[in-house]
């Protein structure tokens, strides 16, 4: 008996707007053209959906919008984890934008409900949750930050920077945060130098280069560069014993609690990215090259894009990606004077540890690392 085929729509059984556009199947009508019904008399469409159906639908892909608040290496497990598939493979499809304008208009963001999930400097999550937003740090893929305070080479001591011009990437961002701690370091004030907002470590060391400002903290890859032009690396974080929040991966307890599994499955691919990256040089490498848009592979280009990723691959991915209590507590120490809920504030009340806690116990990251990763 010959049918007329139509072809329906079929989307995932949830009501979420973000969910992916569905997938066709084309069956024969039962009497009526237009119209989707059973193969047969007696055999429901209901029932033959729940026995044909269900492999589909478990590969859904649940859209997620992630919110980064600069162009930068550090990201490079989550591009890595963008790039290769990883959000797919989880059953995730992540968008992965770029807002810029430092950790604040991240969580602005995501306050707003326009990303589900932010990556940024992790002092701006802590200060909207202090001010009774319901955002929460879930995951911080870095131990800790990476980045340096370089200075023309006459600038040779702190008490040489006051009244010089140093550049940042906004106000909010990792890079003044961090400037703010190299200060109180040295017993200084933000009023003793000039601090210029340039938008990229490119532009800062562009505006260095030409003279237009004194220093700038940069990041990776650029901060291998001023090195290698002489510039002087007057402050570093690690050398120093500063420990802050760079790249945390932030969210609401609102979708964590409504969309649990799709959070979890989420941060299973963060963990997947960071595996990768650390398991496989050239093609992160190569991930980096494209993303951080350095268009050539000239081997000065690669050079320092290798050095960061040395940096990153054996000392500052976290495999498991617990913040660090150390980096949370630099922060409510250091905004305590201006946030008076940050004054014996338990750290512990900023994060949300149990979706990398759950994959964790699972062996899923153990079994990242034991075996041999592909």
């Amino acid at each position: 008996m010959k049918h007329d085929w139509v072809q329906c729509q079929l989307r995932p059984f949830d009501s979420s707007p973000d969910l992916g556009r569905g997938f066709p199947l084309r069956i024969p009508p039962h009497g009526h053209t237009g119209r989707c019904h059973g193969l047969a008399r007696g055999f429901p469409l209901f029932f033959f959906l729940a026995v044909l159906i269900p492999p589909f639908i478990a590969h859904a892909q649940d859209k997620i919008r992630v919110g980064l608040s600069a162009i930068s290496a550090t990201s490079g497990s989550i591009w890595v984890a963008e790039e290769k598939g990883l959000f797919k493979k989880h059953g995730v499809e992540a968008e992965v934008i770029i807002i810029g304008g430092g950790a604040s208009r991240v969580v602005s963001s995501l306050i707003a409900g326009e990303i589900q999930f932010s990556v940024g400097g992790g002092d701006a999550v802590i200060r909207s949750a202090l001010r009774g937003a319901d955002t929460v740090l879930a995951a911080s893929p870095l131990k800790t930050g990476l980045q340096r305070l370089m200075t023309r080479a006459d600038i040779k001591t702190p008490a040489d920077l006051k009244g010089k011009k140093i550049a940042i990437t906004r106000f909010g961002s990792a890079s003044h945060w961090v400037l703010q701690l190299f200060l109180r370091k040295w017993n200084m004030r933000a009023e003793d130098i000039q601090m210029l907002q340039l938008d990229s470590s490119p532009a800062m060391y562009a505006n260095l280069e030409k003279g237009g400002v004194d220093g700038a903290v940069f990041t990776i890859p650029t901060f291998f560069i001023a090195e290698e032009r002489g510039y002087r690396t007057l402050a570093d974080p690690i050398d120093m014993d500063i420990y802050y929040l760079q790249n945390s991966v932030d969210s609401t307890r609102g979708f964590l609690r409504k969309q649990r599994d799709q959070a979890l499955r989420f941060v299973k691919a963060i963990c997947e990215g960071i595996a990768y990256f650390k398991k496989n040089k050239k093609e992160s490498i190569a991930v980096l090259q494209k993303k951080l848009r350095i268009q050539s592979a000239q081997e000065k280009d690669v050079k320092y894009l290798e050095a960061s990723y040395n940096l990153l691959a054996s000392k500052f991915y976290n495999q498991v990606p617990y913040a660090a209590t150390k980096a949370i507590e630099t922060t409510l120490e250091f905004i305590s004077g201006v946030e008076p809920k940050a004054k014996g504030a338990d750290p512990k009340s900023s994060l949300d540890e149990s979706l990398v806690r759950e994959v964790e116990a699972s062996g899923f990251i153990r079994n990242l690392y034991e075996n041999e990763y592909r």
